[in-house]
């Protein structure tokens, strides 16, 4: 990489958790230099605006999350495993991403709904994203004669990602680990009693 491509993603990861904890509105140019180490010049020296420096750092949060959350369910070849390492994956990495300040697709979507277009659109597209894999790997499952034809792969999918999303969200708001611990459950019992054949 360039020099100019180190320092834009140095600015990236820097400012990243820094968007995903205080949202855009609540993020100041104080912060990002704050959190840089560099001047307002340097910043836009590599970057038009506040937006395409948030837009970029939610493509970074987001790809954090997609790591911590999903890329090891893809190891599995047997669809049921791959649904069940999911819930798993949720469980066992949260402190992680409470950590980082939450999800990135929950923090920014309830802040972008009305305020940030550029935001709104990239969320909205990795919600659907995330349900066409889900769907996916159902389909792959009803397919390979290991889920039972009878379900909806849609329905579903948006059942995974309603109870993954309100999860996180309940928990990290009270701090009250039961919120994911019971509805990841509720998911695995599902995969278990509803999908699998």
């Amino acid at each position: 990489m360039s020099k100019a491509e180190n320092t834009k993603a140095y600015i990236v990861e820097r400012t990243a958790p820094v968007f995903n904890k205080k949202g855009y509105a609540g993020t100041s140019l104080a912060d990002l230099t704050e959190a840089t180490g560099l001047t307002k010049g340097a910043l836009y020296g590599n970057f038009k605006n506040k937006d395409e420096i948030a837009l970029a750092a939610f493509d970074y949060n987001l790809e954090l999350v997609k790591e911590i959350f999903f890329a090891n369910s893809i190891s599995f070849s047997h669809p049921v495993d791959q649904l069940l390492a999911i819930p798993a994956l949720v469980k066992k990495n949260f402190p992680k991403i409470a950590a980082h300040g939450g999800c990135p697709v929950l923090n920014t979507s309830v802040e972008a709904d009305d305020n940030h277009p550029s935001l709104k659109k990239k969320v909205a597209q990795t919600i659907k994203s995330s349900k066409k894999n889900i769907q996916s790997i159902i389909e792959k499952g009803i397919a390979s004669g290991v889920i039972r034809k009878q379900a909806d792969p849609s329905k579903y999918a948006l059942i995974f990602l309603s109870v993954i999303e309100g999860s996180l969200m309940l928990t990290k708001i009270t701090g009250d680990l039961a919120f994911l611990d019971v509805a990841m459950e509720k998911l695995k019992e599902i995969i278990l009693t509803e999908l699998k054949k």
